[in-house]
C-alpha cells in the first residue's frame, strides 16, 4: 500500500532524511541468517495476515493497517523431544512501501520478531535478523527480509508455527523503531512439525527475553522456568558456538523460576542463554534466544549533526487506593449478597519490552465470631479495566465470577512488539452470605499479584 500526498519544500531534504531514518516505515530488507549447511530446510506455506504498523512519531505519518505475507521454515520437521530446532521467519512482503521520494540506503535495518508455537507445545520464539538490506528507492517496495531463532522441543506431537509480531530498527541519522503487530493473533499456521519421544529425559528449562534487541551496553531482562530450585544460574551472551564476556548470575526460586538482567556489550552477540553449572551445557540450560545488538548510523551527512539520546526502561508496578473495603451488611435469617467495591488499583508498565502483564487475585475464607466462617468461594467479582490514552497496550478485564482461594484473573494485557502504559483496575465485589450465618463481623484477605 503506497501513501501519497507528501509535500516537499526546497531545502528540507535533511528534514526528510531525519524523518525517514525512520525506519522505515514499516519494513526492511536483506537476507536472513542461514540455517546450518548440513541441515535441510523444509518447505512451508506463505500466509497472509493483517498487521498494524506504527511509524516513528517523527515521521508524522499515521499508523498503517495492511496485509503482511510471511512464511516460517525449520531445519528439522521431524525432531525428537529434547532436540533444538532452528526457525526462520521470512517476511515476503510488508504492509507498506516507502511513502516519499527520498531513497533509503543499504544496511540500515535490523529486524526482530516472534514466532508463535501451538499444538503440542505452546511458546513464543524470539527471532532476529542481520543488519543487512538493499537500498530502498523513493516510493519503492521494501525487499523481503528474514529472522532466525531456536527452540527446544519439550513435547511429542504436532507443533504448529505461525508468524507473530515484528519490529524494524533503523540506524540512519537516528535510532528508530517501527513495530508491526498481528491484528487478530495468532496468524495462520505456516509450518507444522511432528515431534516424537524416544523415552529419554526431557530438558524442560526455558527462557524468555524482555527485548529482542538493544544498543551495546543495554540491559535485557531474562526470565526462566523449570530450572533446578535454588540453583545458581548463569546468564550469558553467545556469538555462534562461543560465549562472550557478557555474563550475570541469578538464583532460581523454590519453583525453579528466575528473573535477571544481563548487560550486553559485545556487538557480535547473536543470542542469550541461561544455564546451571560452571559452563554451558544444553542438558542443563535453555536457549539461545535470538538477540541483536543495534546502533551505529554510519557517516553523518554533510551539514548535519547527530543527536543522541536514550530511553531508560522502567519497572512494572501497582498502587492500591487503600487496603480495606467496607462491604454492606446482610440480615440474619435472610442472607444474600454483601456488596462493595475494590479499592482502585493503578498499574504502571514502564518496562518498554514485548511482555504483557497479568493481575490476579485470591481470597481467604471469611473468619467470623466463635470460629464461624464463610467460604472463599462465596466471593465473586465483576472486573473493570481502563487504559490511559496513548498507552501502547490495551487492558482487558478478567471474567466475572468466583474468586476463591485458587484465584482468578482481575485484568491483563497481551504480549506485543512494544508494550506498556498506565491502567486503572476496579471490580464490583459480592459475598454470597448464607441465610442463617452467625451474626457478627467477618473478614477475609484478598491478595493481588502482578506478574
Amino acid at each position: 500500500m503506497r501513501r501519497s500526498g507528501v509535500r516537499r519544500r526546497p531545502g528540507h531534504r535533511h528534514r526528510w532524511a531525519a524523518a525517514l531514518g525512520v525506519g522505515a516505515l514499516v519494513v526492511a530488507g536483506g537476507g536472513g541468517l542461514a540455517a546450518p549447511a548440513q541441515a535441510m530446510v523444509t518447505a512451508s506455506v506463505p500466509v497472509d495476515f493483517p498487521t498494524h504498523c506504527i511509524p516513528p512519531a517523527i515521521a508524522g505519518i499515521p499508523p498503517i493497517d495492511g496485509p503482511t505475507k510471511a512464511s516460517i521454515t525449520v531445519d528439522n520437521a521431524a525432531p525428537k523431544v529434547g532436540d533444538t530446532v532452528t526457525v526462520t521467519y521470512t517476511v515476503v512482503s510488508a504492509a507498506a512501501s516507502n511513502p516519499v521520494d527520498l531513497a533509503l540506503p543499504a544496511d540500515i535495518m535490523t529486524p526482530t520478531g516472534k514466532v508463535t508455537l501451538g499444538g503440542a507445545q505452546s511458546a513464543s520464539v524470539t527471532v532476529a535478523g542481520p543488519k543487512k538490506n538493499d537500498p530502498v528507492p523513493g516510493k519503492g517496495t521494501f525487499p523481503s527480509f528474514s529472522m532466525t531463532g531456536t527452540f527446544t522441543v519439550t513435547a511429542p506431537g504436532s507443533i504448529t508455527l505461525s508468524p507473530g509480531d515484528y519490529n524494524i530498527h533503523t540506524s540512519y541519522i537516528m535510532e528508530l523503531d517501527t513495530p508491526c503487530t498481528v491484528i487478530d493473533p495468532p496468524a495462520p499456521v505456516s509450518e507444522t512439525i511432528i515431534a516424537t519421544d524416544d523415552g529419554g529425559q526431557v530438558n524442560e528449562r526455558a527462557i524468555q527475553l524482555g527485548a529482542a534487541s538493544g544498543k551495546a551496553g543495554d540491559e535485557v531482562t531474562v526470565t526462566g522456568s523449570k530450572f533446578t530450585p535454588g540453583a545458581d544460574i548463569t546468564l550469558a551472551g553467545r556469538t555462534g558456538d562461543t560465549q562472550t564476556a557478557d555474563t550475570a548470575t541469578v538464583k532460581a526460586d523454590d519453583s525453579g523460576g528466575f528473573s535477571g538482567r544481563l548487560a550486553v556489550n559485545d556487538p557480535a552477540t547473536t543470542g542469550i542463554v541461561a544455564y546451571e553449572g560452571g559452563a554451558w551445557d544444553p542438558a542443563k540450560g535453555a536457549g539461545p534466544q535470538a538477540y541483536t545488538v543495534t546502533g551505529g548510523g554510519g557517516e553523518t551527512p554533510d551539514g548535519s549533526q547527530r543527536l543522541n539520546t536514550s530511553i531508560k526502561a522502567g519497572t512494572l508496578s501497582m498502587l492500591q487506593a487503600g487496603d480495606s473495603v467496607e462491604m454492606s451488611a446482610v440480615d440474619f435469617g435472610r442472607g444474600g449478597a454483601s456488596r462493595g467495591s475494590l479499592q482502585t488499583v493503578t498499574v504502571e508498565d514502564f518496562r518498554g519490552g514485548p511482555a504483557g502483564w497479568s493481575l490476579t487475585g485470591k481470597v481467604t475464607d471469611f473468619q467470623g465470631p466463635g470460629g464461624a466462617t464463610i467460604g472463599a468461594s462465596a466471593l465473586s467479582w465483576t472486573p473493570v479495566c481502563a487504559t490511559k490514552p496513548g498507552s501502547p497496550s490495551t487492558c482487558a478485564a478478567g471474567s466475572e465470577g468466583s474468586v476463591g482461594s485458587a484465584g482468578a484473573t482481575l485484568a491483563s494485557t497481551p504480549n506485543g512488539a512494544v508494550t506498556g502504559g498506565e491502567f486503572t483496575v476496579d471490580a464490583r465485589l459480592a459475598l454470597n452470605v448464607p441465610a442463617y450465618t452467625a451474626p457478627g463481623a467477618y473478614s477475609g484477605v484478598l491478595t493481588l499479584t502482578l506478574t
